[in-house]
């Protein structure tokens, strides 16, 4: 899994006992306990061998919990260094004060995590566009008994002798383990657990990325799990599942424009026909998600990480799909643009009805966004029901452990 991988980068950095550390976003792609251990252990480290450590992170809790001083940037300059103890009790800097109130935190709304003036604009501009069917009507997609297994093959040769298990017999790897819910219409629901847990595999499965081994996936009706997926691909009912990836710049083709990159499902889905009315497509999906249009002759490497995350919606909505997969679309950007994107996503699904799964790690993002939370581990589903009631009366001790690793700014 991801979280994997980053442990592999985290031990190689610590396999040579450096003097200084230098940290760059280490536990972006991991989930709150996973977080946690990594970060106790890098404290414990720091401690043992007397090494020295710069944790660069957008996680504002994170730096709290973890760092004696805090140093924060605008546009290349410091404009505020305080001890952690103190910084976050009592910013000085307006750039200071904005990250902290974006910082999604218990008790905290959407339209709270703007800076004043944009909050209140944004509250005002979404009673005007709210739509009336947006309150959660039948099932759109129903899951039933999903399973996804991998052949895990036997370690051999000279590697399996080096590692003891050259006789290890072939078996199966389960990633996701008969698992079933439901996401109704112009409802947003939160695919929450820790790294490997099978998240991304069930949102690959139900987009039709991957085949599942076994199970029902139906959409609106239909059982598209039975669809191989090379063959949903082309489709009627691919444009009305569409997905907004992890990582906008990988999502990204680097050769593309950022106008290209949003008429791709237009050019492959369509109905439109002609360079000009497909340019004016853009232009209107530009507008909706708030990307100015001269950004649209923009190359990915000319793009802000918010703009990049603005483009990859505007690529998911301009089919007008009935469900939208959000994996962890969040996850590389700071709070502050983290808080408008969050208010993009709230809104866009107002005015246009859209369905979410929305895949995260983050359990406060995913408290302001989403109507209901499954909770997942080891594959299975451990608990699900309304936001409130599982992220404030959790009744699975997994949940209760997720909830208590959320590093938390100081109030």
């Amino acid at each position: 899994s991801g979280g994997m991988c980053q442990r592999v980068v985290i031990a190689l950095a610590l396999a040579c006992r450096p003097q200084l550390l230098i940290a760059d976003e280490p536990t972006t792609g991991l989930d709150v306990t996973t977080q946690k251990t990594v970060m106790e252990l890098i404290v414990e480290l720091t401690r043992e061998r007397g090494m020295s450590t710069i944790l660069i992170t957008h996680d504002l809790g994170l730096a709290a919990t973890y760092c004696d001083r805090v140093v924060v940037m605008e546009k290349g300059r410091v404009v505020e260094t305080a001890l952690s103890s103190t910084i976050f009790k009592a910013p000085e800097h307006p750039y200071t004060r904005k990250l902290m109130r974006a910082t999604p935190k218990p008790g905290a709304t959407l339209r709270g995590l703007l800076p004043e003036a944009e909050g209140e604009a944004a509250t005002s501009a979404a009673s005007e566009t709210a739509k009336s069917g947006g309150v959660a009507g039948e099932p759109l997609l129903i899951v039933e008994g999903l399973v996804k297994e991998y052949p895990k093959k036997a370690v051999g040769g000279g590697l399996g002798k080096l590692f003891g298990k050259a006789n290890e017999a072939d078996s199966i790897f389960r990633a996701v383990d008969g698992i079933s819910f439901t996401v109704n219409r112009s409802e947003s629901v939160g695919l929450v657990g820790e790294s490997g847990c099978g998240k991304s595999t069930t949102s690959m499965m139900v987009m039709r990325l991957i085949d599942r081994t076994a199970g029902k996936i139906a959409f609106d009706g239909t059982d598209i799990g039975a669809i191989p997926a090379r063959k949903f691909a082309r489709l009627p009912l691919r444009k009305r599942i569409q997905m907004v990836f992890q990582d906008p710049t990988d999502s990204l083709n680097p050769r593309f424009t950022a106008a290209r990159a949003i008429a791709d499902p237009i050019l492959q889905l369509g109905d439109f026909r002609g360079a000009d009315a497909v340019r004016a497509k853009c232009e209107e999906l530009s507008r909706l998600v708030g990307l100015p249009t001269e950004f649209l002759d923009r190359f990915p490497h000319q793009l802000s990480g918010g703009q990049k995350a603005r483009v990859g919606i505007a690529r998911a909505i301009a089919l007008n799909p009935d469900l939208v997969i959000l994996d962890e679309p969040t996850a590389a950007l700071d709070v502050s643009v983290q808080a408008v994107v969050l208010n993009l996503l709230q809104e866009l699904k107002e005015k246009l009805g859209m369905s979410y799964l929305f895949v995260s790690h983050d359990l406060n993002v995913v408290r302001l966004l989403c109507d209901r939370v499954i909770v997942m581990r080891a594959g299975r589903i451990v608990e699900e029901g309304p936001t409130d009631r599982v992220l404030f009366e959790p009744q699975a001790e997994y949940t209760r452990e997720l909830l208590a690793a959320i590093p938390h700014p100081p109030a």
